[in-house]
């Protein structure tokens, strides 16, 4: 269990936090205020309700995922291919190089805890046998349904580069990485990668993987832009006024993957309900969005199928061009998900 628990904080590293205009009072902290306490009273029903009330909030069956496709994946050289695996998990081709963001491919999201967080879908790490190098790996903060130890293990032949939230290294340098595969980004800060712009984006909700590390690393999103496509990947957290920022500077986006799913009034201000998914995606400037976070596991208590049902009816409603393709398929920037494949599986 240590292990899991990723890089210790040592006062070295949080004198080097410290230059950031975004560490205060020995954390780091969101841009606007925002509060992630849930009422001690309250928190037995909602644990409760999280491990042993899961009617609706898991599939009937195990969601499939289809084995990677290498030649569909490479198919397009000029065009942007992606294949979303559930949750935040994203695989993607654009420019002639492959990104993998936020790589959970694991079957228990809550490896500490008491009770497992399983997945919907059965033997998601053996996908990994099948993926091709992966170029540039994109963490957009260190919570344990982002940051899998047991798919970077495996991942880990395969990545070349490593760019991560300011705080996230120290995990993966305490893993086996070496230090000089791995560059640490605040927010704003961005990077060309072999032709490819990357920025680090804010968002607003916290990190930690232990009982006494929380807020002391990042958490953001990423924009991804060529001179073909602008890609926006909004990372988790609550809506706030960084989505008008993220378009002013960045945008306009082709293409957003936007945070839409374990949702709960109780820890309202670190994750968006759909309305406020969809007015983000149009505040950012993305052209067309698509809700993630979703589709892998419960860690909230609406049904499992709301974050897509909902996202796509107020995004057709408030005029935003929505898509929500099935885990596993490969698909493009211009392609469009009109189907609710998740009835299937109701």
């Amino acid at each position: 269990m240590l292990k899991q628990f990723g890089g210790r904080l040592t006062t070295e590293l949080k004198n080097q936090y410290a230059q950031s205009n975004h560490w205060l009072n020995g954390r780091f902290q969101n841009l606007e205020e925002t509060s992630m306490n849930i009422d001690w009273r309250t928190l037995p029903v909602i644990l409760y309700k999280q491990f042993f009330k899961t009617k609706g909030r898991v599939p009937k069956q195990p969601l499939p995922i289809p084995p990677f496709n290498r030649e569909m994946f490479f198919a397009e050289p000029s065009k942007a291919q992606m294949v979303w695996y559930g949750h935040s998990a994203i695989l993607m081709r654009i420019m002639g190089k492959t990104i993998l963001i936020d790589p959970m491919l694991g079957a228990d999201a809550s490896p500490i805890a008491p009770f497992k967080t399983k997945r919907f879908s059965p033997d998601t790490l053996k996908l990994v046998d099948d993926f091709p190098t992966i170029d540039l790996m994109l963490l957009s903060h260190d919570h344990y349904d982002h940051l899998d130890l047991a798919t970077l293990q495996k991942l880990k032949p395969k990545i070349r580069q490593y760019y991560v939230a300011l705080g996230c290294a120290r995990h993966l340098k305490h893993w086996g990485i070496s230090e000089s595969n791995i560059k640490e980004f605040d927010w704003w800060q961005h990077s060309v990668f072999e032709g490819i712009e990357i920025t680090f984006t804010p968002s607003r909700h916290f990190s930690g993987r232990g009982l006494t590390d929380r807020s002391q690393s990042l958490w953001g999103g990423w924009a991804i832009k060529t001179p073909h496509e602008n890609i926006y990947f909004s990372g988790d957290g609550g809506y706030g006024k960084h989505f008008k920022q993220v378009g002013d500077r960045l945008g306009p986006f082709d293409f957003g993957f936007m945070e839409c799913g374990q949702y709960n009034e109780n820890w309202h201000q670190i994750h968006m309900f759909p309305q406020e998914a969809v007015l983000a995606a149009k505040e950012a400037k993305v052209s067309k969005a698509m809700p993630v976070h979703w589709g892998a596991f419960a860690l909230a208590q609406h049904s499992w199928t709301e974050p897509a049902e909902q996202f796509v009816a107020v995004g057709r409603k408030d005029n935003l061009m929505v898509t929500a393709p099935p885990p596993g398929q490969i698909f493009g920037v211009t392609d469009t998900h009109d189907d609710a494949w998740w009835a299937d599986h109701v």
